[in-house]
């Protein structure tokens, strides 16, 4: 996750890299959302929106596709304010203002005509591990407003939050966290 998301790409062939659009994330209609159960009482949800990132696509080769993105885990948003502090304590992120989550694409794999696997490297509390989004192609082409070409993706992962030294509570606040990721993007000029 964590501006979410930034650095390396898919090795790819020289030429391939070349048949690649750039895509810029619309950071006004991008978020992740991310859901926990509470005690067994509640699911709990938050949200980290407003990031960075890029999309390298390759329409005619999608496997030589990457994506790369990153924000601040100060920019989460959980609706109550003593949340957010909690999370933001020792108990937790214990997070410095600029300590980033990052993702960076290593590889994809086509699983359909508007699905894939995208297995990358997510960095967060200064631990990266490999994960893989199951993502969906929801739209391209030419944006109504902005007159250009555009293009919105879906996907979802589950990520353990112990594996990234962030599993106080477990298994009483549940250890597996769902994400689900939608992003726009936007052909880079």
């Amino acid at each position: 996750m964590k501006s979410l998301l930034l650095a390396a790409a898919l090795t790819a062939a020289p030429m391939a890299a070349l048949a690649a659009d750039t895509y810029t994330l619309d950071a006004s209609h991008s978020q992740i959302v991310f859901s926990y159960n509470h005690l067994g009482y509640s699911t709990s949800y938050g949200m980290f929106s407003g990031f960075e990132g890029e999309i390298k696509w390759d329409r005619e080769e999608v496997t030589n596709s990457s994506v790369t993105v990153a924000f601040p885990v100060r920019s989460m948003l959980t609706g109550w304010e003593e949340r957010f502090t909690h999370f933001m304590s020792p108990d937790f992120f214990d997070a410095a203002d600029d300590e980033m989550v990052s993702f960076a694409s290593t590889g994809i794999e086509v699983t359909g005509d508007t699905t894939a696997k995208i297995t990358g490297e997510l960095t967060l509390n200064g631990v990266t591990k490999p994960v893989v989004l199951d993502a969906t192609l929801n739209q391209e082409g030419d944006h109504p407003m902005a007159g250009k070409p555009w293009a919105g993706f879906d996907a979802t992962t589950t990520v353990v939050r112990s594996e990234f030294n962030l599993g106080a509570f477990a298994p009483y606040v549940s250890d597996e966290v769902q994400l689900m990721i939608s992003v726009e993007a936007m052909k880079a000029e």
